[in-house]
């Protein structure tokens, strides 16, 4: 079972932005240690409790640390951005670690209506032109002479191009184009089995890949025992609560019985998107795994998963690791 880690650079309680920038390589080092694929950062705007906005500044910073594991984007909202820029960005971070760099693409916005507002852009329309963005981007990175300004660096680099997605559109996008896949159902895990279907059955084969490729995102947290890992995971339980009610902020320390005192609607909101989790012992997150990946036959997991320790944040990866590794041991 390939592994690969979604940061979300999480800025705790007490702490600050240069910390969590620290903590983030930290980790990146016990991901690269252990074998996992790639180590991404997704772009959140106006978030206090989350460090990584600047996804390409943080992925050179982490870059300097490691040496062996891909550095990504999952992913960069393109909307957001001018593609020429993205092309210049990672192009950029593609000749610091070249052959380590992946460049994932949604069509979000990362954040709410204030984003569009502070961008000074009209992001729904440069939602709807996602896919031509990305087709530029495509050109940019190949040097392709049509483009009007050639990026510099980027053209001649190498990224790997990823479509994200949460919907069927994403799913339908890196079909049409040939591009790996990956689907965000840490978070959204409502259309998961649908687009995952419909990219394997509509895809193209391209120069990029000859056959479909999905990473599924997981919720991951594994300790000693499934209490530990539970009261561990109430921290990033308390974020997703706060922010689905207008109210967020840096991620909390852990609260024992946290879900026993939430209302039934926040519970029920609550457990409805935390339900592709692999949260508990080395047994359990053994279990939930490979239940996760015999459900989507997904080539690769992504975990995400924040801990307000960082340091068991890292103890949680080696689990984790353990946990898929013993997949593969004879019974």
């Amino acid at each position: 079972m390939k592994l690969s880690v979604l940061d979300l650079v999480p800025v705790v309680e007490g702490g600050t932005v240069g910390q969590a920038l620290a903590e983030a390589a930290l980790l990146a080092q016990v991901a690269e240690r252990c074998g996992y694929q790639r180590y991404w950062v997704a772009e959140h705007h106006g978030m206090e409790g989350i460090a990584g906005a600047a996804v390409a500044v943080t992925l050179a910073h982490v870059g300097h640390h490691t040496s062996t594991i891909r550095l990504g984007a999952g992913g960069i909202m393109l909307p957001n951005h001018n593609p020429l820029v993205i092309a210049e960005q990672f192009g950029t971070l593609d000749a610091l670690y070249p052959g380590r760099i992946d460049l994932g693409l949604g069509r979000a916005p990362g954040a709410d209506q204030r984003i569009v507002r502070a961008l000074r852009k009209e992001v729904n329309r440069a939602a709807e032109d996602f896919p031509q963005d990305v087709v530029e981007l495509q050109a940019q990175f190949a040097g392709d002479r049509q483009v009007p300004l050639q990026a510099t660096p980027g053209a001649g680099a190498k990224p790997q191009l990823w479509i994200l997605g949460s919907s069927l559109f994403g799913a339908q996008l890196a079909a049409a184009l040939g591009l790996p896949y990956a689907f965000a159902s840490h978070f959204a895990p409502d259309h998961l089995d649908a687009a995952l279907s419909l990219y394997r059955d509509r895809f193209q084969p391209s120069d990029a890949l000859a056959k479909p490729y999905v990473m599924a995102a997981i919720n991951a947290i594994a300790a000693d025992t499934d209490e530990e890992a539970a009261l561990l995971a109430s921290s990033m339980d308390q974020s997703f609560v706060r922010l689905r009610s207008g109210n967020p902020g840096k991620l909390p320390p852990p609260v024992p019985g946290y879900r026993d005192t939430l209302p039934a609607p926040a519970l029920a909101m609550l457990e409805h998107m935390r339900q592709v989790s692999a949260i508990g012992s080395v047994a359990t997150v053994r279990q939930r795994l490979a239940a996760f990946q015999r459900r989507t036959r997904a080539d690769e997991l992504i975990v995400s998963g924040s801990t307000f320790d960082p340091a068991l944040r890292r103890r949680s990866l080696e689990l984790t690791m353990q946990a898929a590794e013993s997949l593969a041991e004879p019974a």
